[in-house]
């Protein structure tokens, strides 16, 4: 047997009599072993230089946005009551799921990619497209409708002072007729530049931000524990009061499939909000797209993932507790829960820190899914399934600049173009489908390499993985029909770039290592 045999594994069977059986090379599998060699290519490789801290930050900005301001209270006036607090449990156990799989995954392909590369390990080149495809639409849409909410913050913060942008400036959401969000897009470009410039840059902005962010965090949880009237909390779980439903493309799929309408409040509905509420941990596998920019990926990328969900369920749980002791739940408001039980208790002064942490909150997020973003268009370039062109790193800066500035400026556009509510919910359903993809790779990795090292083993494989797989369908058919059929038309277009570039173009050879150059003569 020969020393490659571990990576010709990867790449197809054996039939009867021990010769190897060809697989359609569109379910060609790229070894692990290659992967991590393409790591050292000097015009190819990124630079480590990112701890297991800069980890758990880049988890906790990306994480926390304004929903922790928001969503905690909407979602108890509209679905669970005070019991929104245990919603968040349920919630964070879905994604804790999802995260012990990112963390064995992360620490054993410790290459940029997420759950792209991942899944080029385990289930084949084009479920590796697939997913990859997907990736870059959910960061990008998430990079431009973030970096709209932080305009209309901004807008806000400026309009208190007595400054008001032109209408042709504020963009779609702010004006009737043609308009560009010249603040959202200003933003995009100005993280771009810094995410060029380098990862430890990145972290050291990130670091100051988040500290800022979770600092009003903290004030506000600790602010609001003096305002907490026991007597709101009764009854901790409310009564049952109907079901959620809706008609054709705006109806939950579940419901057009059997007919099931989940209800609010009551038992029942702490798990139709754990549905809702779980979108607000949307992020912490951003984490691992920068496996390959970690110095001790092995140590550190569990610890990071993990450790930033974590902190991350703790603060929703206690803002959450914090806001439905504070107001009457029944009588929270939808659009600025938080804030308005500030004033509704006398002290509006927390209604402007909230402002203020959710704008700089927000900067943070959207430069994390830019990051992710470029780092798996970074690695499926460098595998050729888009044009390699873009997978050069910066000889002084070690980031890929190239793939950077495209998708910077690309998304820098449709921010300025896009209305928040147009197209966020493409990126909830895009999410969910990697937490599954990947909850299925690790199962079947592990059957297919035994053998390799791995510095985190997700615990009770395989009960675990299945829950997690079973877990992230459960919410993805309680999104509406219309997110699905948008969700399908990018998949389609995705099908049809890979079979007219992507496949023809792939560095990927049938026993799951590249060959030695690009086709046409690709750089």
């Amino acid at each position: 047997m020969s020393e490659r045999e571990p990576e010709g594994r990867s790449g197809g069977g054996t039939d009867g009599d021990g010769s190897r059986k060809a697989r359609p090379d569109y379910l060609r599998t790229k070894s692990i072993e290659q992967s991590i060699k393409d790591t050292e290519e000097p015009e190819h490789a990124l630079t480590r230089s990112l701890s297991a801290l800069d980890l758990t930050v880049f988890g906790v900005g990306v994480i926390i946005g304004t929903g922790i301001f928001v969503l905690t209270g909407a979602v108890a006036k509209e679905q669970a009551g005070p019991a929104t607090a245990l919603a968040f449990v349920v919630a964070g156990i879905v994604c804790a799921l999802a995260a012990l799989c990112y963390a064995e995954f992360a620490s054993t392909v410790p290459v940029a990619g997420s759950a792209y590369t991942f899944s080029y390990a385990s289930l084949g080149e084009l479920p590796a497209w697939t997913i990859g495809w997907d990736l870059v639409l959910e960061f990008a849409l998430g990079t431009a409708v973030v970096a709209v909410g932080w305009a209309g913050y901004i807008r806000s913060l400026l309009a208190n002072g007595g400054w008001e942008l032109p209408a042709a400036l504020s963009g779609p959401d702010a004006a009737h007729g043609f308009s560009f969000d010249v603040l959202a897009a200003a933003l995009v470009l100005a993280l771009t530049v810094i995410l060029v410039l380098g990862m430890k840059l990145s972290a050291r902005v990130t670091s100051v931000v988040v500290g800022v962010k979770v600092t009003v965090v903290l004030l506000v949880i600790i602010a609001g524990s003096f305002f907490i009237d026991p007597a709101n909390y009764r009854p901790f779980v409310p009564e049952p009061k109907g079901t959620i439903s809706g008609s054709g493309l705006t109806a939950p799929l579940i419901q057009l499939m059997f007919g099931y309408e989940p209800t609010t409040f009551g038992v029942e509905g702490i798990f139709t909000a754990a549905a809702v509420v779980f979108f607000a941990f949307i992020g912490f596998d951003v984490v691992a797209t920068a496996a390959e920019e970690t110095r001790n990926p092995q140590r550190d990328m569990p610890r990071g993932i993990l450790g930033s969900l974590l902190i991350c369920t703790v603060l929703y749980v206690a803002v959450s507790i914090v806001v439905t002791g504070m107001q009457k739940y029944t009588r929270l408001t939808v659009d600025a829960p938080l804030a308005d039980a500030f004033k509704a208790t006398g002290h509006p002064f927390y209604a402007g820190v909230i402002s203020f942490g959710a704008a700089v909150g927000l900067t943070t997020v959207c430069m994390i899914l830019l990051l992710g973003q470029s780092r798996v268009f970074f690695a499926m370039s460098r595998d050729g399934l888009l044009p390699r062109v873009f997978s050069r790193v910066h000889p002084r800066f070690g980031t890929p600049y190239r793939s950077t500035i495209l998708l910077g400026t690309l998304i820098a556009v449709v921010a300025g173009f896009t209305s928040i509510s147009q197209l966020a919910a493409l990126v909830n359903i895009g999410t969910l489908f990697a937490f599954a993809v990947v909850a299925l790779g690790v199962l079947i990795l592990r059957g297919t390499r035994p053998d390799l090292p791995r510095a985190f083993r997700t615990p009770w494989v395989p009960v675990l993985p299945i829950v997690s797989v079973a877990a992230s369908l459960w919410l993805m058919l309680n999104l509406p029909a219309e997110t699905w059929l948008r969700f399908a038309v990018w998949m389609a277009i995705g099908f049809i770039v890979y079979f007219l570039y992507g496949r023809r173009h792939s560095r990927v050879t049938e026993v799951g290592t590249r060959t030695e150059q690009g086709p046409r003569g690709a750089v």
